[in-house]
């Protein structure tokens, strides 16, 4: 059986990211960036799909794992009859070349060891030629190439790289993994202790720009860590996870890569960032996005890859067994879909941008018009919506939230900040699809706005209407739709993200797949800021806390929770977990606090 996903931790160098088990196995690692393919696969997979485990050789009594302070540097203890070794694993900062530096630490006593290293290129598909030059071990397919340096022994075993070796109490043992083009020259040796101090070092720089004193720092401070290592460094972008196809619901097909950067995500992201002081993250993001972004508004896509791009053609990777079932999906065809609200998520971030004082330019200014142009003449469309239904476009009432604020930030930018513009047309704009909203998504008989116009089914995407200052949040429909919601959408005491009923689509929902899948923990972070808003701060805070249980040994979040399994399910660690984990600490500390709470605006 594989390991849970929680079983995993992060390490990464702010380029990509790899997945280490608490069995000492690091089983998902794409190189050179997070969206390229994997040289160790067999999260989705088996071993021979590819990894690299360094354990005891012996068996284990107890496991511990952690974060050396507030960094990215991993840190697991094993206890064995022998005595107790400590793994150390990490990714320095980029330099010439992407490494992954492993350190085995005796603790007590003298434990035997074995390493297993089976290298896989391109998700497990090709294996490398392996050879020796002078005391390096080199691995080489097509455009890969791959180093590995250690003081200990190794040999060749059934198209694997292996050693045995023993650590005894107070010295240590390095392996250090380099991987580079294979038509560069070779990298230069990396000093594994030299490395170690100047990662650790990295990463108590960074976290020490945070200004976030409130509660809950140490969730808070983990999840800031999390989106760091989730940033693509040379463009500023932030991918959603690391992982591409860890499912939603254990054998279903809710598989989806989310190895790429969402616009959906700007919003809460900037306000996240710039909230905890990291000002230069939000503007490296917000740059990011304003290239992404550039060009016909007709164009706009829901997600692109880390650098911009634009083609992310989706595909299935028959070779791979997958994680508890298939398909294994490479690309991401949602990237294609028309997603209405995605146009107010970027007036959204780029109206807060302002707020937080981000320097701007005429340039911007003209592409949000040209943005806001489109959306006056498109709003009215149906679309694919928040979730990327693949059952067709819908009137949904989410989508129109978003056109909404789109309208509205480009009233507030207008007015608060001097922008120039049709602002008297974009002021009606905004009452014309409020009055539309109020009209159409909204049902008397059962007092709660619905998914889509004329449809019985919730959403809970419907929360974010106090989030994002549509209503407040003790209006009669507002607190009718939480009450909806907490009826028909909680199960087991977190939030699904719609109504799913088979008896009304017994072949699939309106997302056009068959029904079942975890509560989207986003979901119930938002669900925990109605409460706040509404003044149920207990109520939020013991959400809130029930949700902070949810984390791994490391607080580490995957997308969703199943609780029938109560196991984490999704990909792996998801920003869109983390990001509203710190917008509900914030709320929470407001309603708790001096000052009154209000919403986004």
């Amino acid at each position: 059986m594989p390991l849970r996903i929680e079983d995993y931790a992060v390490i990464g160098d702010t380029q990509t990211a790899a997945l280490v088990g608490n069995d000492g196995s690091i089983d998902w690692l794409c190189l050179p960036r997070f969206d390229s393919g994997a040289i160790f696969a067999a999260l989705l997979g088996e071993p021979e799909h590819g990894r690299w485990q360094i354990a005891p050789a012996t068996p284990i009594r107890a496991v511990r794992r952690r974060y050396r302070g507030d960094t990215l540097v991993l840190e697991t203890e094993f206890d064995t009859d022998e005595g107790t070794v400590r793994l150390v694993d990490f990714m320095p900062p980029r330099g010439e070349a992407a490494d992954v530096v492993r350190i085995v630490e005796g603790v007590h006593g003298r434990v035997p060891m074995r390493m297993d290293l089976r290298l896989r290129f391109d998700y497990g598909h090709v294996v490398p030629w392996v050879r020796r030059v002078d005391t390096d071990t080199v691995a080489i397919a097509g455009p890969d190439a791959v180093w590995l340096r250690t003081p200990v022994a190794l040999h060749g075993e059934n198209l694997a790289t292996v050693a045995d070796f023993s650590v005894g109490a107070g010295f240590h043992v390095p392996f250090v993994l380099t991987w580079r083009e294979s038509h560069l020259p070779t990298p230069h040796p990396v000093d594994p202790i030299v490395a170690l101090e100047g990662t650790v070092s990295y990463w108590e720089e960074w976290i020490a720009g945070c200004t976030y004193e409130g509660p809950w720092r140490e969730a808070v401070v983990r999840s800031l860590l999390t989106l760091k290592a989730l940033t693509y460094g040379p463009t500023g972008g932030i991918v959603a996870a690391a992982t591409t196809s860890l499912p939603e619901q254990l054998g279903g097909v809710r598989n989806w890569d989310y190895r790429y950067c969402w616009l959906r995500d700007a919003t809460i992201t900037l306000q996240s960032l710039m909230y905890a002081g990291f000002v230069d993250e939000a503007r490296a993001w917000r740059s990011w996005l304003l290239r992404a972004i550039a060009g016909d508004p007709s164009k706009l896509q829901i997600m692109y890859g880390v650098a911009g791009e634009r083609l992310l053609t989706e595909r299935i990777a028959e070779w791979l067994p997958g994680y508890c079932g298939k398909p294994v999906r490479i690309g991401n065809a949602a990237s294609e879909q028309f997603q209405l609200d995605v146009y107010g998520e970027v007036m959204d971030a780029l109206h807060q941008a302002r707020k937080a004082g981000l320097e701007y330019d005429q340039h911007t200014w003209d592409l949000q018009r040209a943005l806001m142009s489109f959306v006056s003449e498109n709003w009215t469309r149906p679309d694919d919506g928040i979730w990327e239904v693949r059952g067709g476009a819908q009137q949904f009432t989410h989508s129109k939230l978003m056109a909404w604020v789109a309208a509205d930030r480009a009233v507030k930018d207008a007015e608060q900040f001097g922008q120039t513009g049709p602002v008297e047309h974009w002021r009606e704009l905004r009452e014309q699809i409020r009055a539309d909203i109020l009209a159409k998504g909204w049902d008397p008989i059962r007092q709660t706005f619905t998914q889509y116009y004329g449809s019985v089914e919730l959403d809970a995407s419907l929360l974010m209407m106090p989030l994002v200052g549509f209503l407040p949040a003790t209006d009669e429909r507002v607190r009718g739709t939480v009450a909806a919601i907490e009826r028909e959408l909680m199960k087991d005491g977190f939030v699904q993200r719609y109504t799913q009923q088979p008896e009304q689509h017994p072949d699939a929902t309106v997302d056009g797949l068959p029904p079942g899948e975890g509560a989207f923990l986003a979901c119930t972070f938002w669900l925990a800021q109605n409460y706040a808003l509404m003044g149920r701060v207990d109520e939020a805070r013991d959400l809130f806390e029930r949700l902070l249980e949810l984390r791994n040994d490391v607080g580490l979040l995957a997308e969703e929770y199943d609780s029938d399994a109560r196991r984490q399910v999704g990909n792996f660690p998801q920003a869109f977990s983390h990001v509203p984990l710190i917008d509900t600490a914030r709320h929470l500390a407001d309603a708790m606090g001096p000052e009154e709470n209000r919403p986004r605006e």
